[in-house]
């Protein structure tokens, strides 16, 4: 409901963008981090103690740990437990942050709990300086009452940034900790090496709790076992998939890309564990590594693990003649998996689609991404089109506020937008040519796209660039509900080989903003 957001937009920083930024203010007292989120629980009629109540599965990780929750959550909900799950960013709802049984809370339930946990806070703010908990802070605690109100068996908590000093770690027993695929992002929060960033991660392990990792790197690898040796925390590393014994045939993933399977690995191993704590069946030392033998079937977890979705990543919609092929990657390392997945799932399309196809780049990044290191990764899938475009969802006021950064004028994303381009350009040796540069309105956002040469293209908002790269041929853009963005003659003619195409392959990459945006416009499912 508006009223919602008028109230989060005033009284919480509202973007991850300003989360981060909060973040790097702090981070010279982390400690103080964890203190003040102790004190927003309590302002909100909750205490640490009562998290104790969720069972909470807690991961972390740079790549993937979405994905380990997804898999694990589903694994247990097909045991018949009612799951809770914690996960951010979203892709077009703040909703969908907060699960039930892998759903999205409903409007009214989140409506319900969202007063409740606001009112109190704000009743008590002049009595703490007028202080108010920032954007991830408030949702975080959200979640938990959430989740403690609806009396869920379990919990799958995704850590937002780093780990130890992360407001999600007040989580005093969780159950089991997990830490995914580490990588470099964040540098400015978590530091600059993959070593620091392992030892934020490990800052999740507890005293006497059992943790799982999957393969690292040695560097990495050591700084885990040091801090899981330092706090106390019995730590595995999870075996290859391919190492578990298949009843008949290989395990299938819900999620495609090879990258998939050690996430994969790693859930099971949660689940196991967790499992082993609520049943206390004695098989094993607890938290111990999962060996399957003829008395623990794959079969019986197989299901949940092909059940599994998680939209935006690595995720294949097939609109006609128009293939979406969607990944949130915006690190060099996921993008290294996108490019992998894209090129082996793509090629399979084309091989039956019976003639020529074109394929177009749909690209976006933010924040401080490298833009030009994750370009270069993707000129090997010889894209026809590039498309560049900022991730507002439509050049209108109706644009859903959900997916808007309120910290970053459009100005700015355009600009960004333009020297993805210019990055493109020059990847794929393409000299600098003078062009249409596109026009920035002071009271609107622009409705023609920038032209700087046929085989690059700069457009306003994500419907535009949707609109135009599908020329008419996605039934569900070509509805008369939606709004027609006007471009220039000389634009649409550039659209020729899209139109003449037996099929077009639109990979969309860079930003799970961007995705979600995507998929706003997309699948019906994600319309507000």
């Amino acid at each position: 409901p508006r009223d919602i957001k008028n109230h989060m937009h005033s009284c919480f920083f509202f973007t991850n963008a300003c989360a981060l930024e909060q973040v790097r203010r702090e981070r010279g007292h982390p400690q103080l981090q964890l203190q003040a989120m102790r004190g927003f629980l309590e302002r909100a009629g909750l205490v640490v103690e009562e998290l104790d109540h969720l069972n909470i599965i807690h991961v972390t990780g740079t790549k993937g740990k979405g994905s380990t929750c997804a898999f694990t959550e589903h694994i247990l909900r097909s045991y018949g437990f009612r799951t809770g799950f914690y996960s951010s960013p979203h892709l077009v709802e703040v909703r969908e942050r907060i699960r039930i049984n892998g759903k999205p809370i409903g409007k009214e339930l989140f409506t319900k709990y969202f007063w409740q946990v606001y009112g109190r806070l704000y009743e008590t703010k002049d009595t703490h300086g007028g202080s108010m908990p920032a954007y991830f802070r408030f949702l975080t605690i959200l979640a938990f009452h959430v989740f403690l109100q609806e009396k869920v068996d379990l919990a799958v908590i995704e850590v937002g940034i780093g780990g130890a000093y992360d407001c999600t770690n007040i989580i005093r027993r969780p159950w089991v900790c997990g830490i995914a695929s580490l990588g470099i992002d964040h540098t400015s929060i978590l530091g600059d090496t993959i070593e620091k960033i392992a030892w934020q991660k490990g800052g999740i392990f507890k005293p006497g709790v059992p943790a799982f990792t999957v393969k690292q790197p040695d560097g990495p690898m050591m700084v885990l076992k040091e801090r899981a040796k330092e706090i106390g925390c019995p730590l595995w590393v999870c075996p290859e998939l391919e190492e578990y014994p298949a009843d008949s045939e290989p395990l299938r993933l819900g999620l495609a890309g090879h990258h998939q399977r050690s996430n994969a690995s790693l859930a099971l191993q949660l689940s196991h564990s967790w499992l082993q704590r609520q049943f206390e069946d004695g098989v094993g030392e607890l938290g111990s590594i999962l060996v399957f033998s003829n008395s623990t079937s794959l079969s019986s977890w197989a299901v949940g693990l092909e059940d599994t979705e998680w939209p935006g990543r690595t995720q294949t919609l097939k609109h006609g003649p128009v293939t979406y092929f969607l990944d949130g990657a915006h690190t060099t390392r996921s993008m290294l998996a996108c490019v992998s997945w894209f090129s082996k799932v793509a090629s399979q399309h084309e091989r039956t689609t019976g003639g020529p196809v074109v394929r177009v780049l749909l690209f976006n990044a933010t924040g401080e991404r490298d833009s030009a290191a994750m370009l270069k990764l993707l000129v090997p899938c010889h894209f026809d089109f590039a498309v560049f475009c900022p991730n507002i969802t439509e050049a209108i006021a109706s644009c859903n506020a959900d997916q808007q950064n309120f910290n970053v004028s459009v100005e700015n994303m355009l600009t960004r937008c333009l020297d993805n381009q210019r990055s493109w350009r020059l990847l794929n040796g393409q000299e600098e040519k003078p062009g249409a540069q596109l026009l920035i309105s002071r009271d609107a956002l622009p409705l023609v796209a920038a032209e700087r040469c046929s085989k690059t293209l700069v457009f306003p908002c994500i419907l535009s660039a949707l609109q135009w790269l599908s020329q008419g041929r996605d039934s569900v853009l070509a509805h008369p509900d939606k709004r027609v963005i006007p471009v220039k003659p000389s634009v649409t003619a550039k659209a020729a080989p899209l139109r003449d195409a037996a099929g077009i392959h639109v990979l969309v990459a860079g930003s799970l903003h961007l995705v979600g945006g995507v998929l706003k416009h997309l699948d019906p499912s994600f319309a507000s």
